[in-house]
């Protein structure tokens, strides 16, 4: 029985032979594969929505708006605009008769690692893009999610050749098997922490790197907003997936004189949103992915407890939920102020001033993302000058991802790179420039430019004058 990582290597090699044929593959042909990708998806939506509901017992709608419409929706922007973004870009120069353009060529070999929260639609959104720009790919979906693990490694046996896209099931064994290696590019999303051991993994082969990582995203609500339309608006961003999605508000700032009306309207949300008779309906909340996370959550909320929150609804656990929660007089030094929360659980801080609100969120690592509600242009326009997140909605939570005309991605902590749409063609490209010289003797200053120097250091310095 060959051992995996003897497998790994021998894949590893193979795609290296094989890349410089994928390199000069067309955007026909790219788009080819996209569409027998799609096609694939399509046919196995009933199996992938039910791997979804073994894994995270998610819900079916959410399943499919927020993982098989999203790669869906992805593909279909690559077969509409591959053909454009392949294109060669034409460049000024400033040499005498020369032309210049921009070419773009694949990174190479490239390493996709998975999440588990949302582990069909993390596994495939990055390899739509690396496909398009012409790349070889290893995919290491999350041994989390065991049953959509075997559904995508399926998929793609399915759909590549194995010296085009290959797919490794396993754990931390085979995640090190695969950082062992030279990939010139890899794409990983998950913890801040095991972000950062894949960069230093990544920089003993000087491989370039997208790390979508997370942090804790805060939401500012100013005290003019219409909280009733609002709040429903960041009640379902917390509390979609069970909070366990790295774009998910952590936290909630409102004007003091707002917060029992901010309580009331999240709760009367969540109590039409996910009850029903008084009970919690799991049709329309997700599970905690597993026993450590749940204790996890359960020790952040106890510890908050513990030191003056307040649980103004919420904190039951029962059939590895935690039932959507609210805290209130949580103190700043609280383990749930310290880390991200990923999960069903929304503190809210109170503010007399919003430069209070700013001072707090720069003294914290960048967030992945900001989320402002106001009317006034003046305030968003502050909020968004005197702060940084990888990006930011205003007036709802997380849209800014599910708009194919933005970058998507983290800045330092939260992380690295661009992805969707045309800003992941460019994130699995490498931009080639290239200056076409005019035939020599063209050129007047050419021979002026070469030894010897004799007498030009004078004509020179002249024109520095």
């Amino acid at each position: 029985m060959v051992d995996v990582t003897d497998q790994i290597q021998q894949i590893f090699e193979l795609q290296k032979k094989h890349q410089h044929v994928v390199k000069r593959t067309s955007a026909a042909e790219r788009i080819q594969k996209l569409q027998k990708l799609k096609t694939i998806i399509r046919t196995q939506t009933p199996a992938i929505l039910q791997a979804l509901q073994q894994d995270l017992e998610k819900p079916s709608f959410e399943a499919v708006t927020t993982e098989v419409l999203g790669v869906i929706h992805e593909i279909d922007r690559f077969i509409a605009s591959l053909q454009q973004w392949m294109q060669p870009v034409e460049v000024a120069t400033q040499s005498v008769g020369a032309t210049a353009k921009i070419i773009w060529e694949p990174k190479g070999q490239c390493l996709i690692f998975s999440a588990w929260n949302f582990p069909f639609y993390l596994l495939f959104l990055p390899l739509i893009p690396a496909i398009g720009a012409g790349n070889v790919c290893i995919l290491k979906p999350s041994e989390m999610a065991p049953a959509t693990s075997r559904l995508a490694t399926k998929i793609v046996r399915e759909v590549f050749e194995e010296s085009e896209v290959a797919i490794f099931e396993g754990g931390v064994d085979v995640a090190e098997a695969l950082l062992a290696l030279p990939f010139h590019h890899i794409f990983f999303t998950g913890s801040t922490s095991i972000g950062k051991h894949v960069m230093q993994a990544a920089a003993k082969h000087l491989a370039s790197v997208t790390l979508e990582l997370g942090g804790k995203c805060p939401v500012i609500v100013d005290e003019h907003v219409d909280l009733e339309k609002m709040t429903p608006r960041i009640a379902f961003g917390k509390f979609a997936n069970a909070g366990q999605i790295c774009l998910a508000p952590d936290y909630v700032f409102v004007k003091e004189h707002q917060l029992e009306e901010f309580v009331q309207q999240v709760e009367a949300y969540v109590q039409r949103s996910y009850f029903e008779n008084g009970q919690l309906t799991h049709t329309d909340m997700a599970k905690i992915i597993n026993e450590r996370h749940l204790q996890r959550l359960q020790d952040l909320l106890e510890d908050a407890v513990s030191r003056g929150a307040k649980v103004r609804f919420g904190g039951t656990i029962e059939d590895g939920r935690i039932h959507p929660t609210l805290l209130t007089d949580v103190p700043l030094e609280a383990k749930i102020m310290q880390e991200e929360i990923f999960g069903p659980i929304m503190p809210v801080l109170t503010y007399t001033d919003l430069d209070e609100v700013i001072e707090y969120i720069d003294s914290k690592p960048k967030p992945l993302a900001l989320y402002i509600f106001s009317d006034h242009q003046r305030i968003v326009d502050n909020l968004l000058a005197s702060t940084t997140s990888g990006g930011a909605t205003v007036n709802d939570v997380m849209r800014h991802m599910a708009e194919p005309n933005l970058p998507f991605g983290g800045v330092n902590e939260s992380g690295i790179g661009r992805y969707t749409g045309v800003y992941g063609f460019k994130e699995f490209s490498h931009e080639r420039g290239v200056l076409f010289q005019a035939p020599v003797g063209s050129n007047p200053m050419e021979e002026f430019a070469r030894a010897p120097y004799k007498g030009k250091l004078e004509t020179l310095m002249q024109r520095l004058k």
